[in-house]
Formats: structure tokens, sequence, C-alpha cells
């Protein structure tokens, strides 16, 4: 793993020991923690509305508009401007399906230690099924990353 990833994902696992809910990392660093290889410009952080805006309080940044795509929202989002990687803070994740717009929680969590840290991804499977459900081109390639690896999780 590349030591900037590593030195931000410690940083979150620091960042969310107090946090109520579960709490998930998800995307390009999420393929990387359960053994795929890709490039990752961010971490993406999963967890409820309650823990994002007390994580956004406590580091002291600003509440931004949610990503405009059309698949998915968060209900809270924050970026974590970082020297080593930006962290993308998703408080209530939702995604159109259908006619309407489903919560996005996953059902697994996966402990991964990172450095002498712990931080939680979906299982491999779960995965897999989450970057298909997003539809976008980079993340049928991610999910197509799992399913070729023999990585645990």
């Amino acid at each position: 793993m590349d030591a900037a990833v590593e030195t931000a994902l410690i940083a979150v696992a620091q960042a969310m020991r107090t946090a109520v809910a579960p709490w998930w990392i998800i995307g390009s660093a999420a393929v990387v923690l359960l053994g795929g290889d890709t490039a990752v410009a961010d971490i993406d952080l999963l967890t409820d509305e309650r823990d994002a805006l007390a994580l956004a309080a406590r580091l002291g940044v600003a509440l931004a508009a949610s990503d405009s795509h059309p698949r998915f929202r968060s209900q809270v989002f924050a970026r974590w401007p970082r020297g080593d990687r930006d962290v993308e803070i998703m408080g209530g994740l939702m995604l159109a399906e259908g006619s309407g717009w489903a919560a996005l929680v996953p059902a697994t969590r996966v402990a991964v230690a990172v450095g002498d840290e712990t931080v939680f991804v979906p299982a491999r499977e779960e995965m897999i099924a989450i970057l298909t459900r997003f539809g976008r081109d980079k993340d049928r390639a991610r999910a197509r990353i799992l399913e070729c690896t023999g990585a645990p999780g």
C-alpha cells in the first residue's frame, strides 16, 4: 500500500475512535485494503449523519454540498483536506435505485489492520456489489479488480 494512503487511513482510524455508529472505508481505498491494486485519489469514509457531523466539527472542516452525481448523494458531506490523501466524509449515503433513493449501509464489516490502527471495509462480495451499484465505469473496473484478486475479506 502506498505510504500516503496508509498515513491517511491511520488518521481516519484515529479520528473515528469516538464514533458511535459503524463506519467503513469504501471506494478505491477499500479495494486496496481488500488486496486489489488500484490508484487511490482520495479516501471515502462512510458513516451515519451524526458521526459525520461530529467528525467534521472536530476536524474544523466545513460541510459541503454532496457530489452532484445522479446516482448517489450524502445527507452530510465534508471534505477533509490532507497532505497525503483527502478524505471524503459521507454521512447518510443514498443511492438512486428504481424511482427513489435508498440508504446505502453495508451489512458486513471487516476489520483491516493499518499500522497500529484498524479500519473497516465491507466484505469483498459486498464491496463488489456496492461498486457495481454505483454504476460508473471506474467503479465497475474496481469491482472487476476485486473479482480477480484472491486476498481475504
